[in-house]
Parts: C-alpha cells; sequence; structure tokens
C-alpha cells in the first residue's frame, strides 16, 4: 500500500507513516469488533475521532502527543493518497462484485444521476449556500460556493459500498445506489475540475466549447480507455490457468490503467470501474477457473477491506487540522440539511421519469437521498481548494456533513430502508 507523503524536512518517513496507520487501524478494528460491534467502517471513524479528541485533551497537559499526531497527519497529503493512490484499488474491488445484469436493467437511469443529478445537486447546493453566507454576514462569491457544490455533490462509493452491505437494502435499491455511487463521482470530479478552472482563471477565459471538450475527454475517454484495457486483460488471462500470475495481473491492470489515465488526461475513476465491472463480469465464466476466481476475490476483498480501514481512521484523524471556529462550524451545520434538499431535488425529476417504466420501489427518491453517503473524496477535493476560495471555511463546511454523513446516515439508512418497506406491501 502506498501514502503520499509531503516532502518537507517537518515530515515523517514513508514507513513510519504507514506503520502507524496500520497499527491504528487494528487497534481500532479490534475495538470495533471486540466492543462496538459497529458497521465496519462507521466504527472505525467514531473511535478515530474519540481517539482524535483524546489527543487533543491530552495536548493541552503536554504537547508531545498532539505535535507528535499533527507531524503524522502533516506528513500525509490526504488529496494525492486518496485521489491518485486508494481510490482506484477501491472503485476497482467495488466494480469487481458489480453484476452487469442488475446493471443494464438500470443503465438509463443510473447514467442520469450519475451526470444530470450531479449537475443539478452543484448548482442547488452552490446556490442555496451563497444565500446562506449573505444571510449570516459572510459573502461569498457565487463560483467558490458553486465549488463547495461540485465536491460534495457525488456520493462516495467507498462510504457506500462498505455501508450498504451491513443495511440489508433491497437489490433493485442497492444496485441505483451502488451503481450511482461507482460513476458520479468520476463525473463529479470533473465537474469540479471545470468549475475550478473557471474559478482560477475567470468566466471569459473558459468559453462552452472548452467545457464541453474537457467533460468529453475525461468521460467518454475514461470509459473507452477501461473498456480497452479490461478487454485486452480479459484476453491475457484467457489464455492461461496460474491464479498467482492472474492476481498478480488484475493489481497491474489497476496501477498501470491510473497511470496512464492521468497521462492521457482522462478520468482515471471512470476507466478504472468499467475496467473492473468488465473483468468481473466476464473472467469468472471465461478466463477464470474456480480457483483463480477465488484466489481474485479474496485478494481484491483484503485490499478493500485494509484500505478501506486506512481511509476511515485517516478521515478521524483529519480533524486535528480542521478549523473548529465557531462561525464554520455553524456553516457546517447549515450545509447538511442543504446538501440533502439539494440531492433530493436532483433525484426528484429522473425518479419521475423512470419510476412506472421500471417499477421503482416506493419512496425510492427519499431513501437514495439518504443512502447518498459523503465520503473521503469530497475532504480530498475540498483539501485541493487555493485559499482564496475560502479554503479553511469549505474544509471545515465538508468535514462536518461527511462525519454527519457516515455516521448518522450509515447508522439510519437500515433502518429506514425497514421501515419504509414495512409501510407498503407491494412485492418487490
Amino acid at each position: 500500500m502506498a501514502i503520499a507523503i509531503k516532502t518537507n524536512s517537518d515530515s515523517m518517513d514513508i514507513f513510519s507513516v504507514i506503520t502507524i496507520l496500520i497499527v491504528l487501524s487494528a487497534a481500532f478494528a479490534f475495538i470495533n469488533t471486540k466492543f462496538l460491534k459497529l458497521p465496519f467502517t462507521i466504527g472505525l471513524m467514531i473511535i478515530a475521532i474519540a481517539f482524535t479528541l483524546g489527543i487533543t485533551i491530552l495536548g493541552k497537559f503536554n504537547h508531545f502527543f498532539l505535535d507528535e499526531a499533527e507531524l503524522l497527519i502533516k506528513s500525509i497529503d490526504f488529496e494525492t493518497a486518496l485521489l491518485d493512490v486508494m481510490l482506484s484499488f477501491l472503485l476497482f474491488a467495488g466494480a469487481l462484485h458489480t453484476k452487469l445484469d442488475s446493471l443494464r436493467r438500470l443503465k438509463a437511469p443510473i447514467a442520469v444521476f450519475a451526470t444530470i443529478g450531479v449537475v443539478l445537486s452543484t448548482f442547488f447546493v452552490g446556490t442555496m449556500m451563497f444565500y446562506a453566507f449573505i444571510l449570516f454576514g459572510h459573502e461569498i462569491d457565487y463560483i467558490y460556493c458553486l465549488l463547495f457544490g461540485a465536491l460534495i455533490s457525488p456520493t462516495d462509493p467507498i462510504a457506500v459500498l462498505g455501508i450498504l452491505k451491513n443495511a440489508n437494502a433491497p437489490k433493485k435499491l442497492e444496485v441505483k445506489i451502488v451503481g450511482e455511487s461507482l460513476f458520479n463521482d468520476g463525473v463529479g470530479v470533473v465537474v469540479f475540475l471545470v468549475i475550478f478552472k473557471i474559478a482560477q482563471q475567470g468566466i471569459g477565459a473558459v468559453d462552452a466549447g472548452d467545457i464541453g471538450l474537457l467533460f468529453l475527454e475525461e468521460v467518454v475517454g475514461g470509459i473507452i480507455l477501461g473498456l480497452v484495457t479490461g478487454w485486452m486483460t480479459f484476453q491475457i488471462m484467457k489464455v492461461i490457468d496460474h491464479y498467482e500470475t492472474e492476481v498478480i495481473i488484475t493489481l497491474a491492470l489497476v496501477m498501470g490503467l491510473s497511470m496512464l489515465a492521468h497521462k492521457l488526461h482522462v478520468s482515471g475513476p471512470l476507466a478504472v470501474v468499467v475496467a473492473g465491472i468488465f473483468i468481473g463480469n466476464k473472467s469468472p465464466k471465461i478466463a477464470w477457473s474456480e480457483t483463480t476466481h477465488n484466489y481474485v476475490d479474496k485478494f481484491w476483498e483484503l485490499i478493500d477491506v485494509l484500505l478501506n480501514a486506512v481511509l476511515f481512521v485517516l478521515i478521524g484523524l483529519e480533524l486535528l487540522v480542521i478549523s473548529t471556529s465557531g462561525e464554520y462550524l455553524k456553516f457546517g451545520l447549515i450545509a447538511i440539511p442543504v446538501a440533502l434538499i439539494a440531492r433530493y431535488l436532483a433525484l426528484s425529476g429522473p425518479v419521475a421519469i423512470f419510476d412506472k417504466k421500471l417499477d421503482f420501489i416506493p419512496k425510492t427518491n427519499l431513501m437514495m437521498t439518504w443512502g447518498g453517503i459523503r465520503g473521503g473524496i469530497s475532504i480530498a477535493l475540498a483539501l485541493s481548494l487555493e485559499p482564496q476560495m475560502e479554503r479553511e471555511l469549505f474544509l471545515t463546511v465538508t468535514y462536518v456533513v461527511v462525519v454527519f454523513s457516515i455516521i448518522f446516515q450509515g447508522l439510519t439508512i437500515g433502518p429506514l430502508v425497514k421501515k419504509v418497506l414495512s409501510q407498503n406491501s407491494k412485492d418487490l
């Protein structure tokens, strides 16, 4: 596993950082499994936040603990670690187990949710937060509010995949939420990059053609690259039967594909998802023996668990570098209902269009809204903001929304699904 380390004299070495994160992840996982028994990712993040608060309190009596903890967090480039390193592995692990048969029937609504839904949510969030800031006497440029809308609108596939496993959601609903989350983060990153470019250069420096071309290159280019590399990898594995080699080939695919996507300026997350779905659906039937299938599944399941553990511990520890200004926290609390309302509104149109044709589960919009968990991707994008873009404010606001989303929405999505379904006797 690789973690991006900031290279300066005040940073820990890479081995020390990875060792500390793995040790903390193992310790927190043990505490959760033995005592709390919460869903894995939620439990780890809660313990990490409690640990961070404990370190902060200890730091008031002895600065050594707080200084060492801050040195650890400041040694990690969270944005690079997640977006350029961990995300590809986690997305591939999720996509590998996503069945195409389920996605194929729902491809139209999932495509609309992941594209138009993200764009609409971006503008809804940005507009509502713009007026909220004015209302409380903290005026911010509209373009910066749109940046926040773009980074908070995509649901995090890492968080969603982990939490839905424990929610016992009906397959119809799970496919929609998981399918949307696998694709909308790639689209969300592209939307964020477009708005970021406008914020940097000014609206006059970017025309509609530039935006359309960037979107086409990133999204369509990522999908095509994923299909081509997935097909090539499938063909290679089809002519051998050696599970050790085939496991290594899948690992090489993810790492090589991420690097290639970066060089070609196409969406790496979308490329990895498409390649993962292709490999996961074609290979078990044709290219893999039962032994290979078992080993590939177990290998990527372990990668998924390990990186999820590290990621959610990191999210908890990020509290050390988040501003706890009362004003910032106030806007964070305001952003929680804003993000939920915006998602509900953005999904309403697509749900209404496809409802009767595809026989959606009752109150699909409500459950998809509450099941749309935000996670590390939003924090990573907030960290990439420049200081003049109200970086510190939006980082705190994003952190508050993410923590609420993972803990409260994550713990209550299961009961919500059960309650809604129990009120409707419709055959699912």
